[in-house]
């Protein structure tokens, strides 16, 4: 057992409120499981010691911040600062349908609707979805109305700004024929921890248009995750772009509870000099006739390390499943590294299920041709980065999303070359 994590048991026994329940279940997994070790298949890629002894000073809660501007998005923001949620709710001026409550100012009978969705999506699997759910005490609870579609995007934005832990949570409830646009948007750069855990449930016939971007950068850690629960005929879109830092993770869990169900996941890393990100997805084909169709494409710098493991799993009676997963690495160094691991495991016997993995290094003869034509490297490099991830970006179907991306990782690019 880490000295850190000894400290986040002792402090859950502590905390007193409605969530107490599902905190001492976390506790007592959390005291079972104990510290992830480097033979865990979970984690023998990605080193926790940035962790392991971790201590944190009080935190100064009149800290100034800015909130990142999307040019042309005007979204609703849910802003938490150093795991404090700054908004308030009573303030924002709500489409009619959508409901929005923080956790910690819930009402008796929000709190019950909140204790039956709280870890309910995301696995107890997750170390650190259960350090979340022992310590989380800032959060909101998101809900959308049956046959309600919310054209205003929704922005839960995590900004660190110090040295300290932070654990939010977002819990959000899509209603039958439903249409709601979530933005999950993380940023910074300070010594901190971060975990900030999401679980949707995405109603029957309802639809999904998610985002998750994780700027955490340098000494900025985060291991967090986003996990969703699809019921009957419902859709999801998810699109993930991520940096690296000193550690750096997110798991994704999607599970098709209802037939028919669409998801189609996207996910982009760029890793600049001696970073580091990992991803690990699970998605659970429980019911037949379900979709999924997943992509994801990284670029690793110089001496950075990405870690990818994708894994889809079709139950027995989850027949007619169409399922395929991609994972594409550029190296950008021999010094850079990526460690990929795709996954089927099928149990049922009609199903048309693929999957695939590549690592490749620039191709020199197109990096010659452009230096050929009078094209600086820098902009060659940036050129040919973005042919590899360039399908991924115009799958994005939000226009001021997609062009405030296409500057900034274009700079990331340049950043990145090797020098």
């Amino acid at each position: 057992m880490s000295q850190w994590l000894t400290k986040v048991i002792d402090d859950a026994k502590g905390l007193d409120d409605f969530l107490a329940p599902m905190r001492q279940q976390a506790r007592l997994k959390l005291l079972s499981d104990g510290w992830p070790h480097a033979r865990s298949e979970e984690w023998r890629f990605t080193p926790l010691s940035a962790l392991k002894d971790r201590t944190v000073d009080a935190i100064d809660s009149a800290v100034d911040y800015d909130v990142p501007h999307i040019e042309g998005l005007n979204p609703i923001d849910l802003v938490f600062v150093d795991g404090v949620l700054r908004t308030n709710i009573s303030d924002l001026s709500l489409p009619k349908g959508l409901h929005i409550y923080a956790l910690q100012d819930a009402s008796a009978d929000v709190q019950a609707d909140i204790t039956a969705l709280f870890g309910h999506v995301k696995p107890t699997r997750h170390v650190f979805g259960l350090v979340n759910d022992a310590l989380c005490q800032q959060g909101v609870y998101i809900a959308l109305d049956d046959n309600c579609s919310v054209e205003t995007p929704l922005r839960i934005v995590n900004l660190s700004t110090q040295d300290c832990d932070a654990h939010t949570r977002a819990l959000v409830k899509l209603g039958k024929n439903s249409q709601l646009k979530v933005i999950e948007h993380g940023v910074g750069s300070a010594p901190s921890l971060t975990t900030a855990f999401a679980e949707y449930v995405i109603g029957e016939q309802a639809k999904l248009e998610h985002y998750r971007f994780a700027f955490f950068t340098g000494a900025a850690k985060q291991v967090g995750g986003s996990h969703f629960s699809l019921q009957q005929e419902a859709s999801l879109n998810s699109s993930f772009v991520s940096y690296g830092s000193e550690l750096s993770r997110i798991d994704v869990d999607i599970i098709h509870a209802g037939q028919h169900a669409k998801a189609k996941m996207n996910a982009i890393y760029l890793l600049a000099e001696g970073e580091l990100f990992d991803m690990h997805s699970t998605i659970e084909h429980a019911v037949p006739n379900g979709t999924t169709e997943e992509n994801a494409r990284g670029i690793i710098g110089d001496k950075a390390r990405a870690v990818f493991s994708g894994r889809i799993h079709i139950h027995r009676d989850a027949q007619k499943t169409l399922a395929e997963l991609n994972n594409r690495n550029l190296l950008l160094s021999r010094r850079a590294m990526v460690n990929t691991k795709p996954e089927l495991e099928i149990y049922a016997d009609d199903v048309q299920c693929a999957h695939g993995a590549t690592v490749a290094e620039i191709e020199e003869k197109a990096l010659y041709y452009l230096l050929s034509r009078g094209i600086k490297r820098s902009k060659a490099l940036v050129m040919l980065n973005f042919g590899f991830i360039q399908e991924l970006v115009n799958a994005i179907d939000d226009e001021p999303i997609k062009e405030w991306l296409l500057p900034m990782l274009s700079e990331r690019f340049v950043n990145m070359e090797v020098k």
